[in-house]
């Protein structure tokens, strides 16, 4: 009986026991089943979102960016396709060692190590970057056989800017480099994140930039299937991106040319207008510069050499260089004379040679002139005129009337980086020296009349200066002025002029007008101008001037050969044409080079001569206005058609194009300029009456 209790006993513990082990099991299974009706269940869209993105990346397209033409349809900027050599520093060992190795496949010259050096300390670590561009097929293909040996090296196919002409007309054009961290964050700001995905490049300056955002064009995006080790196996769905719409200037770069090649090796700028619309015909500063050197990412030493150049190519001087506007100051005076009742046309002034104010004796530039109306004061150039004339304005009445003028204020070009200059008043000394010394100084008497002859604190830009000269030559109607007139969009290539702003009218009386604009017609018949104008085929209208870069003590008188370069006065010359219907209006500084008729005066005829009569300069005319001693044009005048032949040798430095590319491409453009002719028929009209 004990036998059998102890058997009945152990089959009671054994029963427990599985029914113990059981319920754990079925726990277990329970729990099993909960998570996979958790995970198949209530988690099954997320999970399958995340299994979806391992085997699938969403890589960004970047677009073309837009192509920028002339009035014309020349090409200034374009694109073309090559291959980089490029690293990922965070996924590099020994950096050093990696390079030194790639440069025994590939030539890798100090050039790209310094570039290379500067994008990595301007990047996150994470990021691939170039250490050499423009890579050919054997060398493409000598690192693919190596490629193994090199991780977090790859071969990358890119879209590259070029500028055909290199150095001209750069800084209307402007460049495009590396987006920089500022630059990250005002995308950023802008909500733009997706549309610079992929892209590395931005418009740094100029059109470039201005017009960065019709350039770029939006970023399209491609979902394809990846491999175990990361890489693309095929292409699941895409979105194509759209390239960027094509910019039409205004500016004619055959006259662009021109004007560069007359200034030579001198500093200076030139900006030629149509009065009747405000087209930019030339916007011209010298020296410029190359933008193909950004387009890879400038290395340090060529940035500190362009940077720190005596030179200053970097600065736009058409935009951004102020100076002091001379005698070219003159004719707007006599307008406001004549406006305000101050004087009238027949009203003489004596010139002495010299006038005397406040026991300051304000000297004029030469003997003295005797009796002047405004006419030959003009026409003479009589600083004495002005002297009085500015005494008897006042500071405050000569900036009321020279603002609308656009003198000292923002002409609101469509390019960014426009200084204001400075157009004084008596509340203007004020704030700015307040600003300056922390304290108020008053304006006084005698500081008024050096005014009246452009010296002063008078600064402006030629911007300014070409766009009052146009207001002058336009019955006194002002345009804002423009440099891009037209759009193409990239997909339908349907062409759209940009709007311009509407005219404003000064409301000048139009018998004063005429005063003014005969007696300028009388500078290039009778005056300061005569030499130079000698024997052209139409009637001009112009005024020279002498600006000083440095003041000259009043007991002393200036001699350009006891003064450094950088001190000499700078030669300006303002002008229009034709007379009687102008059609173009410039201004044009030489900077440090003397006097306006002498040096400005020429490169303004050589102008008018090109767009009104389709001629060039002979070479020994060339020659003679880049240094400084020309009057009117010797030797026989080429015809202008052979500027086509100049240009294609300034296009030289132009990337890789292939010729169905370029044939294409230019197509293109001839067809982008005959639909901007028929729509904007003023945009031509410069050149038909050059013909």
């Amino acid at each position: 009986m004990t036998e059998l209790r102890d058997v009945e006993a152990d089959l009671s513990r054994f029963r427990a026991r599985v029914l113990v082990v059981g319920l754990v099991v079925l726990l277990a299974f329970s729990l099993v089943a909960a998570r996979l009706v958790y995970l198949q269940v209530v988690r099954h869209d997320d999970l399958n979102a995340q299994a979806e993105s391992n085997r699938t990346a969403v890589v960004p397209i970047v677009p073309n960016r837009g192509l920028i033409l002339d009035r014309n349809g020349v090409v200034l900027a374009t694109n073309y396709s090559a291959y980089t050599l490029e690293i990922t520093p965070s996924k590099v060992g020994d950096l050093d060692d990696t390079i030194e190795a790639l440069g025994r496949l590939v030539e890798i010259t100090p050039r790209d190590k310094r570039r290379f050096k500067k994008l990595r300390d301007e990047s996150k670590n994470f990021e691939s970057l170039p250490i050499r561009t423009r890579l050919s097929d054997e060398e493409v293909a000598r690192f693919a056989a190596q490629r193994f040996r090199f991780p977090g090296v790859d071969i990358k196919a890119r879209l590259f800017r070029s500028y055909p002409y290199g150095e001209l007309a750069s800084h209307v054009v402007g460049y495009i480099g590396r987006i920089n961290q500022a630059e990250k964050e005002r995308i950023e700001e802008n909500d733009e994140e997706g549309n610079y995905r992929g892209t590395d490049y931005i418009g740094k300056l100029g059109v470039e930039q201005s017009f960065e955002q019709q350039l770029h064009g939006n970023t399209g995006v491609e979902q394809v299937e990846t491999s175990a080790g990361g890489r693309a196996v095929r292409k699941l769905a895409s979105s194509p991106a759209t390239p960027g719409d094509t910019v039409m200037l205004s500016i004619d770069i055959k006259l662009q040319k021109l004007v560069e090649d007359l200034f030579g090796e001198r500093r200076g700028a030139l900006v030629a207008l149509d009065p009747r619309t405000g087209e930019v015909l030339a916007f011209v500063s010298k020296p410029t510069f190359d933008p193909n050197l950004f387009v890879d990412g400038i290395d340090s030493e060529s940035w500190q050499a362009l940077n720190e150049s005596i030179e200053k190519p970097l600065l736009n001087r058409a935009l951004r260089g102020t100076y002091p506007p001379g005698s070219t100051y003159k004719p707007f005076m006599a307008m406001a004379a004549l406006e305000s009742g101050k004087r009238q046309p027949g009203s003489i002034t004596n010139d002495t040679g010299s006038w005397m104010f406040g026991g300051h004796q304000f000297r004029s530039h030469g003997s003295a002139m005797g009796p002047v109306d405004m006419y030959q004061s003009i026409v003479k150039s009589s600083n004495v005129y002005y002297y009085s004339l500015a005494n008897d304005l006042g500071v405050d009445a000569m900036h009321d009337f020279m603002r609308p003028l656009g003198f000292g204020q923002l002409t609101g070009i469509d390019i960014q980086g426009e200084v204001r200059g400075v157009l004084p008043s008596q509340a203007w000394k004020r704030e700015y020296f307040k600003k300056k010394t922390e304290q108020i100084k008053k304006w006084y008497p005698g500081e008024t009349i050096s005014l009246g002859i452009g010296q002063g604190y008078n600064s402006f830009t030629m911007l300014q200066l070409a766009q009052a000269t146009a207001v002058l030559a336009n019955d006194g109607v002002k345009h804002k002025p423009r440099l891009v007139i037209a759009t193409q969009d990239s997909m339908t290539r349907a062409t759209h002029p940009v709007a311009a702003d509407a005219p404003e009218n000064l409301g000048y009386k139009p018998e004063n007008l005429a005063v003014i604009r005969k007696a300028l017609v009388g500078v290039t018949q009778e005056g300061t101008s005569t030499r130079v104008f000698a024997g052209a085929g139409y009637l001009s209208g112009g005024k020279t001037g002498t600006a000083q870069a440095s003041t000259v003590g009043q007991k002393d008188k200036y001699n350009s050969a006891k003064l450094e370069e950088h001190q000499r006065d700078h030669a300006v010359y303002m002008a229009f044409a034709p007379a009687d219907q102008p059609k173009i209006a410039l201004a044009v500084i030489v900077e440090n080079a003397g006097w306006g008729a002498g040096v400005a005066a020429p490169i303004a005829r050589r102008v008018f001569d090109y767009v009104l009569q389709g001629q060039y300069p002979s070479e020994e005319d060339m020659l003679a206005v880049q240094k400084g001693l020309a009057a009117a044009p010797i030797g026989k005048p080429r015809s202008a058609a052979e500027m086509a032949g100049l240009l294609a040798t300034s296009a030289a430095s132009a990337g890789p194009v292939s010729a169905a590319a370029a044939q294409v491409r230019a197509a293109r453009a001839a067809a982008l300029a005959e639909a901007v002719a028929k729509l904007i028929p003023t945009a031509s009209a410069v050149e038909a009456n050059a013909d």
